[in-house]
């Protein structure tokens, strides 16, 4: 039998994510998968996991764990306390937790997302191929409740990375590289000067879906109703409101927005851990 998790303390939202289902736009279905695929990947090679194997993603405040046999668990990504039993223990670097023990993942101290990887991953059940949490479409496991168990798998052979492998910092600012169109051209010129020249800010209302900016408005040059059509990771929406909304992996796979540019999948994974207020630029690359 397979090791399980007892969910303690579930936090503000934790959910399931591995590198999400691709492939899937034209059924309706977004990718999904973890936020910060860099911070998933090294927590994963850290405990010699496949860099893809399924962890938890927590938002802000972490969560708690109990196993009911003796693992091992890195906690990475966003800046955060971490205790067994009441006792500090390392953030960023494999951690033996005996059978019957509270892993705590505290709330982050820098940053907005926090990995909780295990030797095994997280097993639940996959839907077309990915065992992530989609928040937008529903398929995968909900986000995690008090109370629920979660099955491990059994240890990966990957060789696991040295202990000591550096972490980045979260974001101070968010520079996004950002290459026009398709719809560019339904703006005006001094629109897209205001882009690529003034500065936003993370605004609270962001999530899995999007991250949403505050900051000048997008005049548009051409008001008419815009058909639905398809949307890609990192496209830069604009709603009537004129303020640019990044897609993220929970993205609708339609929309009927303008969208007047697209971040480079790279730039991504520093979003995720951008905080509320966070400074945003736009350039052109």
């Amino acid at each position: 039998m397979s090791a399980k998790l007892t969910v303690v303390r579930s936090g503000a939202l934790t959910t399931v994510q591995d590198s999400g289902r691709r492939g899937h736009a034209h059924l309706g279905v977004p990718r999904s998968g973890a936020l910060d695929a860099p911070a998933m990947h090294l927590a994963n090679r850290l405990l010699g996991n496949d860099p893809g194997a399924a962890v938890l993603e927590t938002t802000l405040t972490g969560c708690a764990l109990r196993p009911d046999r003796a693992v091992t668990v890195v906690v990475g990504g966003a800046p955060c306390p971490v205790t067994v039993d009441g006792r500090p223990v390392a953030w960023g670097a494999p951690v033996r937790v005996p059978a019957g023990a509270v892993l705590d993942a505290g709330t982050a101290t820098a940053g907005v997302r926090s990995y909780v990887a295990v030797a095994g991953g997280i097993a639940v059940e996959p839907v077309l191929g990915s065992r992530a949490t989609d928040l937008l479409s529903g398929l995968g496991p909900a986000p995690l409740r008090d109370g629920d168990v979660l099955p491990l798998g059994a240890p990966a052979r990957w060789t696991a990375l040295p202990a000591a492998a550096p972490w980045p910092a979260p974001p101070t600012q968010l520079v996004l590289p950002l290459r026009l169109g398709p719809r560019a051209d339904w703006f005006t010129a001094a629109a897209l000067r205001t882009l690529t020249s003034a500065t936003y800010r993370v605004s609270p209302h962001s999530n899995r879906i999007g991250l949403r900016t505050e900051g000048p408005p997008l005049e548009r040059r051409l008001t008419d109703e815009l058909p639905s059509e398809g949307m890609v990771l990192g496209a830069v929406q604009v709603p009537w409101d004129g303020r640019p909304v990044v897609f993220l992996h929970d993205h609708p796979t339609t929309g009927g927005y303008p969208v007047i540019g697209v971040v480079a999948d790279a730039a991504l994974a520093s979003v995720a851990q951008a905080a509320v207020a966070t400074p945003v630029r736009f350039t052109l690359g």
